[in-house]
């Protein structure tokens, strides 16, 4: 099972998402899309990892408060353009609280530096490369009330993702 623990968005959050990408696409961007279905922020990448159950487990300590994300910025990580997020101190002590439980379980995950960011496409192709910088982005924003356990699986159309069990907000254990 190829796992990821992560906030799903809200229907508001991705659809000024998916106004980006259209106007990414107006300006002669193709590339491998992330479908609106599938836009989320990643907190943990597990990977190939066969017990939910355990991973369910640690998430179940996680001492969880709504945490405001709020768009900010695009931005590439070569082949992958993202839209950022503004900066949150609730958000990055969510993820070490997360990166900490998952750890103590000792459950593998990937370690490289949090830099909290939502996929809005791989592999551009393009003429005249746009800035990025230069893009207007609104500053949409949700309070993500609860974290997520995702099945990452690789269809005849892309990756599907799908939510396996949640962790809502002060609580003290997944639904």
């Amino acid at each position: 099972m190829r796992l990821f623990v992560a906030i799903e968005l809200s229907e508001e959050m991705k659809k000024s998402l998916e106004d980006i990408q259209g106007r990414l696409r107006r300006l002669g961007v193709r590339g491998n899309y992330t479908r609106p279905e599938n836009l989320h922020l990643t907190l943990a990448f597990i990977g190939e990892y066969s017990e939910p159950d355990k991973v369910l487990e640690a998430m179940s300590t996680l001492s969880i408060r709504p945490v405001e994300l709020r768009l900010q910025g695009l931005g590439s990580f070569g082949e992958l353009w993202w839209a950022g997020l503004e900066e949150s101190a609730e958000l990055y002590g969510l993820v070490r609280q997360l990166r900490l439980a998952l750890a103590q379980a000792g459950i593998p995950f990937d370690r490289k530096k949090f830099l909290p960011h939502i996929t809005l496409l791989r592999k551009p192709e393009y003429r005249h490369v746009p800035d990025l910088a230069a893009l207007s982005i609104p500053g949409t924003s949700m309070k993500a009330e609860r974290v997520s356990l995702m099945l990452s699986t690789r269809g005849r159309n892309g990756m599907i993702y799908t939510e396996l069990d949640t962790v809502p907000s002060d609580c003290s254990g997944p639904k």
